[in-house]
This record gives structure tokens, C-alpha cells and sequence, in this order.
């Protein structure tokens, strides 16, 4: 299937110089990819000019005059700015000229932008932000990371569906694990939100496998853990703070002295496949989900590699149905929640009347 991204080139803290280097080396590896790069016209006149022009009608520009800051309150950004590079490649996927976007830009102005131009898919009260975290087993999606700080329990539900199509959708694993995140394994554990959310959870018809505590993120436990934006987003800041002390302690414990750096020449190639393992770049790209359309974030200071990975993320969520699959699945959750609501009546009104007779 031929999917066209538009790319919001502006975007971001290095803007054109990463985007524009990623979006050649992302056609060069998949030839059925097409895309659109929206931004100002100074932005593609650049030392990129000539490479791009070499993948011909894989390749539309579409300029922009306006760029939306990295601290640009997102209500302004959306009201005001209405031909920002930003908007005009949100509204191509709504004029259905792509399938997708992706931008690097203000997380709050595309997540604002995205939910007023695309609107929510049936059965979605709010979109929902999930970020692949890397896991001893694979590698778990979480979310929310930070769009929804209150959330009901309908929330955390309609969270473990999406979450469980975009696994599907870009892994191709049939049904997939789904914990909720918690203070503990037991039913009883955690606030009153929580623990309805797992009942509705276990009657959803997921493969929710129960409570999950925060050291199952990085275990690979479930494919899939939900949580609330505010714990979500606390959780996703604690693990890159902590990666960032892991590799600062590592760097000055073997560079201390001439013995510890002897020592860690022969160990050179395990630390090149650790710092492999542990690159956070290989799992940029995070997917707003519950949108009528695909748009992706990518984090603002992505390099050319990690913006390309998000680039590739992009092309999987919306080559493989992503937002079929999730209308789908709330379709069947809705129709089967309304014949159990439709049942319970009757059955109560039968036993009034059994009471009755007696």
C-alpha cells in the first residue's frame, strides 16, 4: 500500500536540517513511500534541494509562512496561526491528500491542532499519547504520557483498546497484553478510578492480563500498560533521567584513570551493543491515538536517525489500518456494552415479577 506523509519540516529544535536529511534517507529505504514537506520556502532551496529532487513525484512541497514555537501557548498557536507549517500538514490529512503527519514541533499546539481539524473516532472521549518503551522482553507501549492528566475510568478503557490495535497494527500480534498500571498485582489495591477501570477492563473482551506495577514497564510484562497522563508523563521523565545518570556514571567510571580505561578497551564491542540496546533515538515517535487520522510526534531534539525512525512508525501505523482497527474495536465494545445494558433491565423486571408471584 502507497502511504504519503506529510512532514512538518519546521518543527522541532533543528527544524529543516534534520527533517529534510530524514525524509531522503526514509524514501530511500522504502521506494513506496511518498511525501509531502510543508514549511517555508527558504527551508527546501537549501543543500537538500537537489537530493530530494532525485525521488521525482515521491516529493511534493507545499509552503507555509508560519511557524509555530517550541513555547507557543497552544491556544494562541491554534487560533492564531492558521498557516503554520504545523496546521497545513494536519489538514492535509484531513483533506485526505496524506494519511498521515508528523511533526517534532509544540507537543501541546499539534496535540490541540490535531483533535480540532481531525476530530475523535466514535467512542473516544479524549487522544491519547503512547510512547514504545524498551523492555528486557521486547519492548512495551504505554500510555497516557501526558495529554490527559484527569482521566475516568472509561478513559484508562478506551486507552487499553487503542493501545492493543496500535500493537496489532504495527507488530502484527494478535491480541495483545494489556495491564493497568498500579500500586500493586491486587484488585484491591489502588484509588477507586483505578480499580474500575480494571473491572471494565476485564469485560472489554481485551487480553488484560490484571494489575502491573512500575518495574513491569522496563520487564516487557504486557505489550501494552495504561495509566493516567500524569503518571504516565512522571514515569517517562524519571526513566530518561535515569538513563541519562546510567550512561553519566558509566563514562566516568571507566574513563577514571588509565587502569579503568585498559580496562574497557576490551569490552569496547558489549558497550557498543549496550549503548545499541539502550538508544533512546530507536524508539522515537510517539502516536496520538484516537484521532481520525494518523499523526505522530516526534521528540524535538530527534537527530536525522531518531526522526527517521519516527518517519518509519508513521508509515507502519498508517499502512497497517491503524484507525480501521481502533473504529472497529470501540464498534464492537459499544455494540456489546449496549445489549448488556438492553439485558439488565429485563432481567430485573423478570425478577420483580418472579418476587411478586411468590
Amino acid at each position: 500500500m502507497d502511504v504519503t506523509i506529510a512532514i512538518d519540516c519546521m518543527g522541532g529544535d533543528h527544524g529543516p536540517s534534520v527533517t529534510l536529511p530524514a525524509a531522503c534517507e526514509f524514501l530511500r529505504a522504502d521506494p513506496t513511500m511518498k511525501v509531502i514537506l510543508v514549511g517555508r520556502a527558504e527551508a527546501f532551496s537549501g543543500p537538500h534541494a537537489d537530493e530530494l529532487s532525485l525521488f521525482g513525484e515521491r516529493v511534493k512541497i507545499r509552503h507555509a509562512s508560519e511557524v509555530i514555537a517550541m513555547d507557543e501557548a497552544p491556544a494562541i498557536a491554534m487560533r492564531v496561526k492558521k498557516d503554520s507549517s504545523m496546521r497545513v500538514a494536519v489538514d492535509l490529512v484531513k483533506s485526505g491528500e496524506a494519511q498521515a503527519a508528523i511533526s517534532a514541533g509544540n507537543t501541546g499546539a499539534l496535540m490541540a491542532i490535531s483533535r480540532f481539524v481531525l476530530k475523535t473516532l466514535p467512542g473516544i472521549d479524549r487522544p491519547a499519547i503512547v510512547q514504545v518503551m524498551p523492555a528486557v522482553a521486547g519492548q512495551t507501549y504505554m500510555l497516557d504520557l501526558g495529554a490527559n492528566v484527569d482521566c475516568t475510568a472509561e478513559h484508562l478503557l478506551q486507552f487499553g483498546i487503542m493501545g492493543a490495535m496500535l500493537v496489532e497494527a504495527l507488530e502484527h500480534r494478535e491480541r495483545p497484553e494489556v495491564g493497568l498500571l498500579n500500586i500493586g498485582e491486587e484488585e484491591t489495591k489502588g484509588n477507586e478510578i483505578v480499580k474500575e477501570a480494571g473491572e471494565l477492563l476485564r469485560k472489554s473482551g481485551l487480553n488484560f492480563i490484571g494489575n502491573v506495577e512500575g518495574n513491569d514497564i522496563y520487564k516487557g510484562s504486557c505489550h501494552v500498560i495504561v495509566c493516567d497522563g500524569f503518571v504516565g508523563n512522571v514515569a517517562l521523565k524519571a526513566s530518561e533521567g535515569l538513563g541519562m545518570m546510567f550512561v553519566t556514571f558509566l563514562k566516568e567510571e571507566l574513563g577514571r584513570n588509565w587502569f579503568t580505561r585498559l580496562c574497557a578497551a576490551p569490552a569496547a564491542h558489549v558497550l557498543k551493543r549496550f549503548k545499541h540496546r539502550a538508544d533512546h533515538r530507536r524508539y522515537n515517535g510517539a502516536v496520538l491515538l484516537g484521532l481520525r487520522g494518523v499523526v505522530v510526534k516526534s521528540h524535538g531534539s530527534a537527530d536525522v536517525f531518531a526522526f527517521g525512525q519516527a518517519l518509519h512508525r508513521c508509515a507502519e501505523a498508517a499502512r497497517n489500518g491503524l484507525i480501521e482497527r481502533i473504529e472497529q474495536r470501540m464498534l464492537e465494545y459499544t455494540q456489546s456494552r449496549t445489549q448488556i445494558l438492553t439485558k439488565a433491565p429485563a432481567e430485573d423486571n423478570n425478577n420483580t415479577q418472579a418476587v411478586r408471584t411468590a
